[in-house]
């Protein structure tokens, strides 16, 4: 058994950086690489795509990327995971070795199948399934018979047994982010079904490194910390057979791993702390304990988990209408009085009402909540956006808006973008079924032309449980008291902050600056404040959880993007700019509290 493993993170999304493979493979040793495709919106893009072409459906970002750096990784001997495969893995796999013949490189692939069960929908729900909307608790049958993609999130599982075949690149379906970090864990320290402590790290491990250059500087609160963005650093995980592990990065490059970068990270697209779901492990969160140790490398340990999920989580997409957008740029003076009066003026002229329509003054605040006044600016982007189920309405929109141009206020220029296009808007519905109904599938290929093909099973003891939540004994807040004079200051100087998207749910992590600024924002940082502070853009419910081991806060807003992912017309409709709206609160605190704050 190795003593530790060095796992690398390539990509955090698809359209990330395609010069991140060759850099974590020419900048120092590593054992794993892997790369993280998927999100919802992915999946729906994807779909289309394939509608449109069956051979496609997978990120072909990842076969671009395999061009130049396949010598290189069968030269290193490092092992690659990826969840490019998308919705299409076996098509996938096979353009990789088709590649690999064409290069005269000898390499065995693994494809993970059996996540898609858009074809058994009507077995399952015959079985007993009930494919109830887990966000909004809606019925299937609404959108039943527009479903066009249906797939299961598996955990390790089927990728480990990939490895243990001896495939040097895995390529996934719908496998979730963290698995595939996990299992390169498993595959080498032979860790159990049930060892839920060091599992729980290797998904702590995997949130970590999921999203790229995100836990190595990237989209950090504090960017002037940053030495360099430039040749942007990757994150590297170093892990022990014990779950203790190492964030770092390859020498000689841009971007700082650091307390700060790994905690921004471990808050992102979180929900409760306490219980951090997936198939392999419920991670309890608010046992992670963070040591910088030194520059670039982070200490990870005491993390605790509790035994798997019953019930797995399902990422639909289905068909719900048509949407267009289009833009026309204002220029000053009165910039902001001539965007509202072609607002009044466009709407009365199209004459239809929409499911759902947007007007927004792109470089005047319109992504800021209201309580943040903007001053005028000398020219802004006026971005429209409808919804709606009549695509002849739609239409209507497209042609409305170029005729602006020449009979508005003075000052506008035509969007480079040109005219909008209706667009078919592919819709997200998640869901939860029992595990022992899916069954996945572990493929190999290899350039030799042999093959072979194993199912995976997920059995289920007993009936399905809900997950245990974390029995660490929580600390009771004592009110605390504070003396002296005030100082009124933004948020941002107290604490960082990053923020995220489930659904139509953002998540905003909330991270202090000192254990003092933390006691003061428990007590005085309250969900009914974050809710009056972005009136006008979260409608639902502000929900607030406490993680005194990452001196943090995180903040459920519900109904806040807009309906989220692609049915939504927001500027962010993923609530990337959410925690710096926020960090722009002005408060009021003792000034004792800003001494030595960084």
């Amino acid at each position: 058994m190795k003593k530790k493993i060095r796992i690398g993170n390539a990509g955090g999304y698809w359209g990330d950086d395609l010069d991140a493979m060759r850099r974590q493979l020419e900048g120092g040793p590593l054992d794993y690489l892997t790369m993280d495709f998927l999100a919802e919106i992915t999946m729906s893009i994807l779909k289309r795509q394939q509608l449109k072409n069956p051979k496609m459906g997978y990120a072909r970002d990842f076969l671009t990327q395999l061009e130049t750096c396949l010598p290189l990784i069968v030269e290193k001997n490092v092992r690659v995971i990826t969840n490019a495969g998308g919705i299409n893995p076996r098509e996938l796999g096979r353009k990789v070795i088709e590649l690999a013949r064409e290069k005269g490189l000898d390499l065995k692939v693994g494809v993970v199948a059996g996540d898609d069960i858009v074809g058994r929908l009507d077995e399952l729900s015959a079985g007993g399934e009930s494919f109830a909307n887990m966000e909004t608790g809606e019925d299937f049958s609404g959108v039943r018979d527009r479903v066009t993609a249906a797939n299961v999130y598996l955990g390790s599982q089927p990728v480990v047994a990939a490895l243990d075949a001896g495939c040097q690149i895995v390529v996934t379906g719908r496998v979730t982010d963290t698995s595939i970090t996990i299992a390169p864990m498993i595959h080498e320290f032979e860790w159990a079904a049930d060892d839920w402590d060091r599992l729980a790290a290797g998904l702590v491990a995997g949130h970590i490194i999921e999203c790229g250059a995100q836990a190595s500087g990237g989209n950090i609160t504090d960017w002037q910390d940053i030495p360099s963005f430039h040749n942007m650093g990757y994150p590297i995980i170093e892990m022990g057979p014990d779950g203790e592990f190492f964030v770092t990065k390859h020498p000689r490059t841009g971007g700082l791993v650091c307390e700060k970068s790994v905690k921004e990270q471990l808050v992102y697209e979180m929900g409760d702390p306490s219980q951090y779901i997936s198939p392999d492990v419920v991670a309890f969160f608010d046992t992670i304990e963070v040591q910088e140790v030194r520059p670039n490398r982070v200490k990870i340990s005491g993390v605790r988990g509790g035994p798997a999920p019953d019930l797995l989580k399902i990422s639909m997409a289905y068909e719900d209408g048509w949407k267009a957008e289009g833009e026309v740029l204002i220029s000053g003076p009165e910039v902001l009085a001539k965007a509202a009066a072609l607002d009044r003026i466009f709407w009365k002229k199209l004459g239809h009402k929409y499911e759902k329509k947007l007007t927004a003054p792109v470089g005047a605040g319109s992504i800021w909540p209201e309580s943040i006044g903007g001053g005028e600016s000398n020219e802004v982007l006026l971005r429209f956006g409808v919804c709606d189920h009549d695509r002849a309405k739609i239409e209507d929109f497209s042609k409305a808006l170029p005729a602006l141009i020449l009979a508005g206020p003075s000052g506008m220029a035509a969007s480079t973008r040109g005219r909008p296009r209706a667009q078919s808007v592919v819709a997200y519905w998640p869901a939860l079924m029992r595990r022992d109904g899916v069954q996945g599938e572990v493929e190999t290929l290899d350039t030799r032309g042999k093959r072979t093909r194993r199912k995976i099973q997920f059995p289920l003891e007993g009936d399905p449980v809900l997950p245990v939540h974390s029995d660490e004994p929580r600390p009771r807040h004592e009110k605390r008291t504070w003396s002296g004079p005030l100082s009124e200051v933004r948020l941002q100087r107290l604490c960082y902050a990053r923020s995220g998207d489930k659904g139509d749910t953002c998540n905003i992590g909330v991270l202090a600056r000192s254990e003092p600024v933390y006691h003061w924002i428990v007590q005085n940082l309250k969900p009914a404040l974050v809710k009056r502070f972005f009136r006008g853009k979260v409608h639902g419910k502000v929900t607030r959880y406490e993680l005194p081991n990452l001196l943090g806060l995180n903040f459920l807003l519900e109904q806040s993007l807009g309906g989220g992912g692609t049915t939504s017309l927001l500027v962010d409709p993923q609530g990337k700019t959410m925690s710096q709206a926020l960090l722009q609160l002005k408060v009021k605190v003792p000034r004792s509290l800003l001494r030595g704050l960084k």
